[in-house]
């Protein structure tokens, strides 16, 4: 069993893998060749603890090569979702009373499988949804950082919670989990987030039913395999994949349904909020449900800044992962006097980046996630044409879904690339006229989910710190890149409920608070438990 620690001194973020190393560079290859042994096999649904193989299929491939299956999966019915939601329902009645170190225990464990299999892990994500190396290794490392510091927190804020004594009384609170906890996550992190949610509901004592986006379904898969590998009793995580919009809105909509998780687009986000809202035949509580939606991120960059890491931070938020992040850089907001310097700076830096094959270490940009986003994408480029200036289109293979790296000049701070969230490798510059100006665009739209500022004058920073209104602020470094414990993630207004994932509060999202007081009398011992026993 893990032993109670210090949530702070004892966690520290794994570090990524050096793949300029000869011997990661050669242990990632013999990882894509292993995984590429094993694309195309079929994977069951998992309901309470019983692995389902009848029924149709559905197919997630490889975006930079559509034609190769990655994996099928089994579709999950309305029938499915029935039975996974009763099997969590009923696994709850025993799990809630689980102690907090028996449930940290598996999750510290999972992690320990995790960080052995960390490569294996990445080598699919570089198949299924295109991810660089890079990129498909800090996801399963931000992973392994959710699962050891969830499992932290749970031991601290497990057992009884100290509270101000009245004389004559012995009075404590106690957090204790909700319920079923439906968990949606998105195909971009499809690891970290998808694990992050579902593990921040189990070690707080919640059952979950997981319906993963159907584009990434094998890794979520893998990632249920290794929590049946540490033994993780069966009904704590039912895997049902299937369409949204029948088997997303059944889940949501039943009354055994107590929380619901999401990450995702800004309109599936506010479908979830309304139906969430309304209360059903049998339903005895008020959904709580935690939205993380969109973005529309600014990097802003005034006269007095380093120009050269302004460029190389706007490079890298805006085009790593394709763009497919909802803390990328899609608005660099630059004033007047380096205006031209920047584009020029970034302009330079993105010729250069490579785009293709993900599996080729080498590769900066694989594909974008299937031929929808591609549609998507091209049409905001095409737009984007008429709203501004092109001044950078790069060369993208013709097979698979690939977008060229796009920059487009002299946009409106109103045009709508500037105001909608394209989630592709498209880049807008807008000119202000200084500092004042920079800010007020900054703050235009309707989300507020990261943004950046470069500078070295000291007053624009701390005036950023309370002005510029955004969940994660970052000052003199990208707009990317949250690291679990360092910066809790989540943003304002149209890009969610700001759940700050990753942080010191998020497991109580999962929670609800039970003040408890007892008179006490001579002849009735108070007992108050240990730290970390006893459950939530």
């Amino acid at each position: 069993m893990a032993t109670m620690v210090e949530p702070y001194t004892d966690f520290e973020n794994a570090k990524l893998t050096d793949f300029s190393d000869p011997a990661n560079r050669k242990a990632m290859e013999e990882a894509l060749e292993k995984v590429r042994g094993e694309l195309g096999r079929t994977y069951p649904l998992v309901i309470d603890g019983e692995k389902v193989t009848g029924g149709e299929t559905g197919d997630s491939v490889n975006p930079a090569a559509p034609d190769q299956v990655v994996g099928r999966f089994v579709q999950a019915t309305e029938a499915h979702a029935d039975r996974a939601m009763a099997g969590a329902a009923k696994r709850f009645e025993t799990w809630q009373h689980t102690s907090a170190e028996e449930r940290a225990d598996y999750v510290f464990r999972a992690a320990d499988l995790m960080e052995e299999r960390r490569l294996e892990l990445a080598a699919w994500m570089v198949y299924e949804v295109s991810k660089s190396w890079v990129e498909a290794d800090a996801d399963v490392a931000e992973l392994i950082d959710f699962a050891r510091y969830y499992a932290f927190q749970a031991l601290r804020i497990g057992g009884s919670q100290p509270v101000v004594q009245f004389p004559g009384e012995h009075d404590e609170m106690r957090y204790i989990p909700l319920g079923v906890t439906v968990v949606i996550p998105p195909w971009n992190f499809p690891s970290a987030i998808m694990g992050g949610m579902t593990l921040a509901a189990v070690v707080t004592g919640n059952t979950v039913v997981l319906k993963p986006a159907s584009t990434s379904v094998v890794i979520a898969a893998k990632f249920v395999e290794i929590m049946e590998e540490v033994g993780l009793p069966a009904g704590v995580i039912n895997f049902v994949p299937g369409p949204g919009g029948t088997i997303g809105d059944l889940l949501v909509d039943d009354p055994r349904t107590r929380m619901i998780a999401f990450t995702g687009s800004k309109e599936v986000g506010l479908r979830i909020f309304e139906r969430a809202s309304k209360v059903h035949p049998g339903q005895k509580w008020l959904k709580r449900t935690i939205l993380e939606m969109g973005g529309k991120d600014s990097i802003v960059v005034d006269e007095t800044a380093d120009l050269d890491s302004a460029a190389e931070g706007i490079t890298a938020a805006a085009f790593g992962f394709q763009g497919q992040k909802c803390s990328a850089c899609s608005r660099a907001i630059i004033v007047d006097e380096v205006y031209d310097e920047v584009i020029a700076k970034v302009v330079e830096r993105t010729r250069k980046l490579s785009i293709g094959d993900p599996a080729d270490q080498d590769t900066f940009m694989g594909a974008v996630i299937d031929a929808k986003a591609h549609k998507k994408i091209s049409e905001y480029i095409d737009i984007g044409k008429g709203e501004g200036r092109l001044v950078y289109q790069g060369e993208a293979p013709a097979n698979g879904y690939f977008v060229p790296p796009t920059i487009i000049a002299d946009v409106d701070p109103d045009a709508r690339i500037s105001q909608e969230e394209i989630f592709g490798p498209v880049l807008a510059f807008i000119r202000a006229r200084d500092y004042d100006h920079a800010l007020e665009i900054a703050n235009n739209t309707e989300y507020g989910l990261t943004g950046a500022v470069y500078s070295r004058d000291r007053d624009r920073l701390e005036r950023a710190r309370h002005e510029f209104h955004v969940g994660n602020l970052y000052l003199n470094r990208k707009c990317t890149g949250a690291l679990v414990g360092v910066h809790p993630f989540g943003g304002f207004n149209m890009s969610g409920t700001d759940s700050k994932a990753g942080g010191p509060d998020y497991l109580l999202l999962f929670t609800q608070a039970k003040s408890i007081a007892e008179r006490t009398r001579d002849d009735v011992p108070v007992r108050p438990d240990p730290a970390g026993k006893g459950g939530f």
